[in-house]
């Protein structure tokens, strides 16, 4: 007796069709995966639209960073302090390199302040100067950073990462454990002048159920592509261990 030969034209049939099957619940799966993935990128991006509120009543100066509100658009109202400016090293804006300009804000006289990123420049020397007086803008809030990056040099206003222990070396008053990114909004003396808009890191996350569907419809295509897998692997053990005459 002979076994079958996997490789025998009168099975090419099976083969193609199998490759097919499993071909084509990849790519179908892929593509619900994907469409998921943007859907809940778009919804993210969609709350940092929301209404703004008054920063005094998302936070006080003195809580903890509220874990569901990142990107929450918030009205800051108060006083420039020029002299805590400082430059977060290292960030992008369409694909050059350069640096984010942050100045503080006083919310209310002798009341702490938060630190907003006014913008993107290319160098710290290119960036214009810091602005005075009055101010209301809407921002979006963001988390302090913090990944234990060290300072080298603390006695420049460059820092390495937009953390609220090293900002305090730069200010007089106390800090709100957060800072904000000024919003493509109309503000009053923004300070936005001669500065590319700052991006977002940190974006709220989508709802737990957004765009659910889609990947309920990637996982069936991959176990559809499985299950094809599977039955054509079955049918080649047995064409093997079939004896021909």
């Amino acid at each position: 007796m002979r076994r079958a030969h996997l490789l025998a034209p009168r099975f090419w049939a099976v083969h193609i069709l199998a490759l097919a099957c499993v071909t084509v619940a990849v790519l179908l799966g892929t593509w619900q995966y994907d469409a998921w993935s943007q859907r809940r990128a778009a919804e993210a991006v969609d709350l940092t639209r929301a209404e703004p509120q008054q920063l005094q009543d998302v936070m006080g100066p003195d809580d903890p960073f509220p874990g569901g509100e990142i990107g929450q658009p918030v009205v800051v109202a108060g006083t420039w302090v020029p002299s805590g400016t400082v430059y977060i090293e290292n960030r992008e804006h369409d694909g050059d390199d350069g640096v984010w300009v942050v100045t503080p804000v006083e919310v209310g006289p002798g009341s702490a302040a938060l630190l907003v990123v006014r913008g993107w420049s290319r160098s710290v020397s290119s960036a214009p100067a810091p602005p005075t007086g009055a101010t209301e803008l809407v921002a979006w809030l963001q988390p302090t950073e913090g990944d234990r990056v060290v300072d080298e040099d603390s006695t420049d206003d460059v820092l390495p990462q937009l953390r609220i222990a090293d900002a305090l070396q730069h200010v007089d008053q106390d800090l709100y454990g957060a800072y904000a990114v000024v919003a493509d909004e109309v503000g009053v003396n923004d300070g936005t002048d001669g500065l590319a808009q700052a991006s977002l890191d940190q974006l709220p996350e989508a709802g737990r159920f957004t765009a659910l569907r889609n990947l309920l419809y990637a996982v069936e295509w991959w176990i559809f592509g499985l299950f094809a897998g599977f039955i054509w692997w079955r049918w080649m053990r047995d064409e093997m261990e079939r004896p021909v005459d």
